[in-house]
């Protein structure tokens, strides 16, 4: 006669056995599609982690190992290396590690990043996109890089809000909730919004635009995307495609960086479209106001 009294045991053991295989199942190719159109695209990732040369050029044979560096009267920040490198990368966090700093911004050692990696938007990303992210960034080859510690001329929060749990993204079928959806992962309004002296953002200036950036490339001034005359009230939707997409104000004057034009080229049609239709459901307001 068996001694039912190890089955409890013995389950336990195959079902942690099945969860630990589950655990360890490669990504499917729908998940790594879906986190590289991110990443080359509306979240554009190596815009600001990928290596840059001394007048701003991307250098793709360092892939993501960062250095850019983002200096102003707040703030001497760098890109870290998130390449799969074991010293001077991500190579050591587990994907929970990697999620948590993307949206949470902690790292495995409990330490804030801090601006300008857009952490307040970030935490509205769902499971599904974090994950496909995360999975693509374990595809990145390893690239030993570096990178000198930023600096912050004001206090750092103890957080960037409370853990976050789990988050779904938005229907496609609502469009402008979409779209919206879109535009906070893509971080748009990091740029087109107005902060205040503690770094955080002026919300009555949601999208407004007028901040100044230096950089390899001079100086460049983020645009009023609200449908506010100085904004974006008499621009057709093309107009705005283009912009996005292709770099370009709608009089063919080309923009500079840090516009991630180069890798927003790549959101597709139906992207473009719900990121118009949230844009023109902003309220009007006064350009950098």
């Amino acid at each position: 006669m068996r001694n039912s009294s190890i089955r409890p045991a013995a389950s336990a053991i195959l079902l942690a056995s099945a969860l630990n295989l589950a655990a360890a199942a490669p990504p499917t190719s729908a998940t790594l599609d879906r986190g590289r159109y991110l990443m080359n695209g509306v979240v554009a990732c190596a815009n600001c982690h990928m290596a840059r040369g001394p007048r701003g050029e991307y250098l793709p044979d360092k892939g993501l190992s960062g250095g850019l560096l983002f200096q102003d009267k707040m703030f001497t920040a760098y890109a870290p290396n998130v390449t799969q490198d074991r010293e001077t990368g991500v190579g050591k966090w587990t994907d929970a590690q990697l999620a948590r700093a993307i949206r949470e911004g902690v790292r495995p050692d409990g330490s804030l990043i801090g601006p300008p990696m857009p952490v307040e938007f970030y935490r509205h990303m769902s499971d599904e996109d974090v994950n496909a992210i995360v999975a693509v960034l374990r595809t990145e080859r390893a690239v030993s890089n570096a990178v000198p510690k930023s600096t912050y001329n004001f206090p750092l929060p103890p957080s960037w809000g409370p853990p976050v749990t789990s988050v779904k993204a938005p229907s496609r079928a609502d469009k402008v909730k979409y779209g919206e959806y879109l535009a906070t992962i893509g971080h748009c309004m990091e740029c087109h919004t107005q902060r205040d002296p503690k770094g955080m953002l002026v919300t009555a200036s949601l999208g407004s635009g007028g901040r100044v950036f230096p950089g390899p490339w001079g100086e460049s001034i983020s645009r009023n995307l609200t449908p506010h005359e100085s904004g974006l009230k008499s621009w057709t939707d093309a107009q705005i495609s283009n912009a996005v997409r292709g770099g370009v104000d709608r009089y063919g004057t080309p923009y500079k960086p840090p516009m991630a034009y180069q890798h927003y080229k790549n959101i597709d049609d139906s992207d473009m479209a719900a990121l118009t239709a949230y844009l023109r459901s902003l309220p009007p307001r006064p350009f950098g106001e």
